[in-house]
């Protein structure tokens, strides 16, 4: 790509950062969607998760990144996989747990695991376009 003249690059990279945008507008709207086409505001509560999800990685990992991408003996790289995990399987859980409890619907809960992946996808999306080193190229 780097032959490439630089608008074209440019209109790429506009293209991409769109696609992204596409991705979580799609999750956010199906995150609403689950709760409104019920008339039952109970899977907001994944929202919740989906704020906590960042946090480890924005407190404890700091800027190097790439140690999340290898074993560690780093107690706070370790932490920090444990919370984000955590995070993860809780915004997964969250649905089920509703469900089986009664609250929500089949619709409800289907609704609200299709916008954790779309999330999933738009984040998954995000590290390969901005992997400019080679640690990323795992996905």
């Amino acid at each position: 790509m780097a032959d490439l003249p630089g608008h074209v690059r440019a209109c790429l990279q506009t293209g991409q950062l769109a696609f992204l945008a596409i991705l979580v507008s799609g999750g956010i709207v199906l995150q609403i969607l689950a709760c409104a086409l019920y008339n039952n505001w109970w899977p907001m509560l994944t929202v919740i998760m989906y704020v906590l999800l960042p946090m480890p990685l924005l407190f404890f990992a700091g800027s190097d990144s790439s140690a999340l991408f290898s074993e560690s003996d780093n107690s706070w790289v370790n932490a920090t996989k444990f919370l984000t995990g955590a995070s993860a399987i809780g915004s997964i859980a969250i649905p089920t747990i509703l469900k089986h409890a009664g609250v929500i619907g089949w619709g409800a809960m289907v609704m609200e695991l299709s916008s954790f992946f779309v999330f999933v996808l738009a984040i998954m999306c995000y590290i390969r376009i901005n992997g400019e080193d080679n640690y990323y190229s795992v996905l």
